[in-house]
């Protein structure tokens, strides 16, 4: 192997993707770290004293994150209280594994971690889904849930950000997917480095320029511990189309990945052009651009055994909304984890009635006691 680039003096044991800089591992280290740095400060992700949620996977992704939060945290006197927050899908063999791992995280990097799971939610565990409705679309059910259950965990520990491990790899996909669908609207939200869900609490990716096979080989040579099986129901993902483009585009041209990302950053949206405005799901409180939330009508797709509900065009779901008279159900979802007041606060509910409107009283433990659980260091 040939010199360092760094021109440090030592033997290079590794090429950059990215670049196709010949490094040795500390100087590498360095780089790496210091462009996540440099994402950080340039797009002035973090105010100082904040408390931020890691949401971690047990991944390589959040594992690296949360490494190199840690770090830059510590180096750079960012001034930020750090933990983890992880969701439990309840999938067999799979998210049970990485749990274990992100536990390991937790302990290593000495962070508070809290898990939330789809069966305390929803009342449903991916398993349970996958055998209602086969392997087909269950990663519409999946993604739904979870962004839902961050946001709600993220609101339940009171947290200023939200960081995702959300890598240069996965954004180019998803701009490469909404280009696929015809879906241009979603453009600059999936290429933003901040995005806001409704409910305040923003949403950061400070791994959004790093190359997925970077995060790999630092994971390697920092000899972090991360759980590396695929989602057992992820083969069935729309994503995989897209991903095995870009790496077949990455072959011909390492570049490909960043000139994708500012393809989709540069491309313009109709500023005319009808957008939806957010509002609060009259079921569950939670911030919808319809009067009923995509989670919501999932959920009571599920539970009328009507589980293709929601997958589809809208017409179609008010059309099924409306002959089966659901707006006048109960909620769905655990109330304690999903009312809040109107200025966006986590309500305790103690033998209230949901905001969502349902006619049902709830008996629900209080938002105390939810914090508390699988809260750990």
């Amino acid at each position: 192997m040939p010199l360092c680039s760094a021109k440090c003096g030592k033997k290079a044991i590794l090429k950059r993707p990215k670049t196709g800089d010949a490094m040795c591992k500390e100087c590498f280290f360095e780089a790496f770290e210091n462009e996540v740095h440099f994402t950080i400060t340039r797009a002035k992700l973090f105010k100082p004293n904040a408390t931020v949620a890691i949401a971690a996977s047990g991944g390589k992704d959040s594992t690296v994150l949360a490494y190199v939060m840690k770090l830059l945290n510590k180096k750079y006197n960012y001034k930020l209280k750090l933990l983890l927050l992880s969701i439990d899908e309840g999938i067999t063999g799979y998210r049970d594994d990485s749990l274990d791992t992100v536990k390991q995280n937790r302990d290593d990097y000495e962070m508070p971690l809290k898990v939330m799971s789809y069966k305390d939610l929803y009342g449903w565990t991916m398993d349970e889904i996958v055998a209602e409705i086969g392997r087909k679309n269950n990663c519409t059910f999946c993604g739904v849930f979870r962004r839902q259950a961050l946001d709600r965990g993220a609101n339940l520990l009171k947290v200023d950000y939200l960081a995702t491990g959300h890598n240069a790899d996965d954004i180019a996909e998803t701009v490469l997917m909404n280009i696929l669908r015809g879906d241009l609207a979603r453009l600059n939200r999936c290429t933003s480095i901040i995005t806001d869900s409704g409910d305040g609490i923003p949403r950061v990716k400070p791994l959004k320029y790093a190359y997925e096979k970077e995060i790999v080989m630092y994971a390697y040579f920092r000899k972090l511990v991360y759980f590396s099986t695929e989602c057992v129901f992820a083969p069935n993902a729309y994503r995989g189309h897209a991903r095995v483009l870009l790496k077949d585009l990455e072959k011909i041209d390492p570049s490909v990945i960043m000139n994708i990302i500012q393809s989709g950053e540069s491309i313009k949206v109709n500023e005319t052009a009808n957008m939806p405005s957010l509002t609060n799901c009259m079921r569950c409180g939670y911030v919808s651009s319809q009067d009923i939330c995509k989670a919501c009508v999932l959920l009571e797709g599920l539970n009328k055994g009507l589980p293709r509900l929601g997958i589809g065009k809208s017409s179609k779901v008010k059309r099924i909304l409306n002959e089966n008279k659901l707006k006048n159900n109960s909620c769905n979802i655990n109330a304690s984890t999903c009312c809040r007041t109107s200025t966006g606060d986590v309500e305790d509910i103690e033998d209230k009635k949901c905001l969502c409107g349902g006619s049902q009283t709830i008996k629900s433990l209080p938002v105390d006691k939810i914090m508390s659980d699988k809260l750990t260091i």
